[in-house]
């Protein structure tokens, strides 16, 4: 966290890039706040600043009702970071503690759990319990103002022990009863289609700026048809709409996300869950696949300091590195994308998921299947790889490491363990290694020097081949986007 004359600096100006980077706790009126809330400053004497909303909880504050500081934007450093607590807090986002508890949270990270609890402590003022519970409370603010859910479920598919322990934390966290949020509807989403019976609206906050178009083309080019879709834009108020199947712990869901028409600082997300229990989860997959919680600030400062990428860092300011919902899926995809074309990759990973995946209970649009599992994968017939022995070869033997374990690219996992299990199985090479480190570990670091595109991009930016790459770090990643991008408007010209 950055010193505290800084952060009130940031209060004052109601700076909105530092939400969820620290939170502003009010002496006097017993609330916490995200730095841009737009109520009047507080005297500084009055200030006290936590490093997580969990923190400020403990300390005994309340959710402010106004700027609601729980649904900031995680802070950026948990991808960027590949110590303890930045895999811990990965791990926590994606549900495991509601899933598995401390003990399997300990058990992943390869800690006690007291020295995992005294980490956190130290560092975000709360261990892993309270910033569970922290996220849980978000999550059954959600579907007490989104849903019809009777409270006693909503307590129990936010991950809740018991009722009680639901209404003494609401309490606890919003100043109000689980009723009296209940009578606080959530904000509509108001550029999308009115969302179906049992659908969950949300809103994805993140940082501006954001190029949302890069986004949006970025997943249109690469949807896999019955797994993903991208709808056009269809009449003057229309919005186009990115949509995929989702493998949850619960069972399939369907996610579906606008690209905005103006810049709102977030995005409007609608969420199918075959079981409510994986909201926090599907929530994070898709922050993570639109990488959300990136800091544009930093990440631009950094690249436009490069004389060849400054020049596009200016056309594309905010641009995004997606990152996965899937990280299996992407590994595979990656494998399939080895010396082919992206649209060649597509149509066999297509085949595949018609052939292997699991099908929805109901389709949904032109969404009809999940992704195929590593297992299922693994014991795919010779006949329906379209591609050579050696690359099929690969393919099997990448699924069946992850189906038993061997690799494991969950949320939190060492990056530098995953990559060098990865690098270790046949077939697979740095190429693949790096791109499956940017997507599915959501490194912010990757790079791929020998890429074509990022070759081509290079030219189309006037920098040489051998263009150092060292001053771009820790943003390779985004670098590389960039440089994707300027390939691909060059070949357009």
């Amino acid at each position: 966290m950055i010193d505290e004359e800084s952060s009130y600096r940031a209060v004052s100006s109601r700076d909105a890039r530092f939400d969820g980077v620290f939170f502003t706790a009010v002496r006097t009126t017993g609330i916490y706040c995200r730095p841009s809330c737009p109520a009047m400053t507080p005297k500084r004497q009055n200030v006290h600043f936590y490093p997580s909303a969990a923190a400020a909880q403990a300390g005994g504050y309340r959710a402010c009702r106004r700027c609601r500081p729980d649904a900031v934007p995680g802070s950026p450093d948990w991808n960027l970071r590949a110590d303890l607590v930045g895999r811990a807090m990965r791990m926590i986002g994606d549900g495991v503690v509601d899933r598995e508890g401390v003990s399997g949270l300990a058990a992943r990270l390869g800690y006690s759990e007291r020295h995992l609890t005294r980490e956190l402590v130290a560092e975000l003022g709360a261990g892993p319990l309270a910033l569970a519970r922290s996220q849980r409370a978000h999550t059954a603010r959600l579907l007490l103002q989104t849903t019809g859910l009777s409270a006693t479920d909503t307590a129990f598919a936010a991950g809740f022990a018991s009722v009680r322990q639901f209404n003494d934390t609401m309490r606890e966290v919003y100043g109000l009863t689980p009723t009296e949020l209940r009578h606080k509807p959530a904000r509509a989403s108001s550029s999308g289609p009115a969302p179906l019976p049992g659908t969950i609206p949300l809103r994805l906050a993140h940082r501006q700026p954001l190029d949302a178009a890069h986004l949006f083309d970025f997943l249109a080019v690469r949807a896999v048809p019955g797994v993903e879709e991208v709808v056009a834009a269809r009449g003057r108020s229309a919005v186009r709409t990115y949509r995929r199947t989702l493998a949850l712990p619960g069972g399939p869901g369907v996610a579906e996300v606008d690209q905005p028409r103006k810049p709102q600082g977030w995005l409007d997300c609608r969420l199918r869950l075959t079981s409510l229990r994986d909201l926090t989860t599907a929530v994070q997959r898709m922050r993570a696949l639109f990488d959300l919680d990136a800091d544009p600030d930093a990440v631009d400062r950094v690249l436009a300091a490069d004389r060849w990428l400054a020049p596009l860092v200016a056309a594309r300011p905010g641009l995004r590195s997606p990152g996965h919902v899937d990280p299996h899926e992407l590994a595979v995809r990656a494998v399939l994308g080895q010396q082919v074309s992206v649209a060649a990759a597509r149509t066999l990973a297509a085949r595949l998921a018609e052939r292997y995946g699991e099908r929805l209970p109901t389709p949904s649009g032109g969404l009809t299947s999940l992704f195929p599992a590593a297992e299922a994968l693994a014991e795919a017939d010779p006949a329906d790889l379209a591609m050579p022995g050696a690359r099929q070869r690969a393919l099997r033997g990448l699924c069946s490491a992850l189906a038993t374990g061997a690799v494991d690219l969950r949320p939190g996992v060492d990056r530098e363990q995953a990559a060098a299990a990865l690098l270790a199985l046949p077939g697979i090479g740095p190429w693949t290694v790096a791109y499956v480190r940017m997507r599915a570990l959501a490194d912010p670091d990757a790079h791929l020097p020998t890429d074509i595109g990022v070759r081509h991009g290079l030219a189309a930016a006037g920098a040489p081949a051998s263009a150092d790459a060292a001053g771009w770090r820790p943003w390779r990643s985004y670098a590389v986007h960039h440089l994707w991008v300027a390939a691909t408007e060059a070949n357009q010209n």
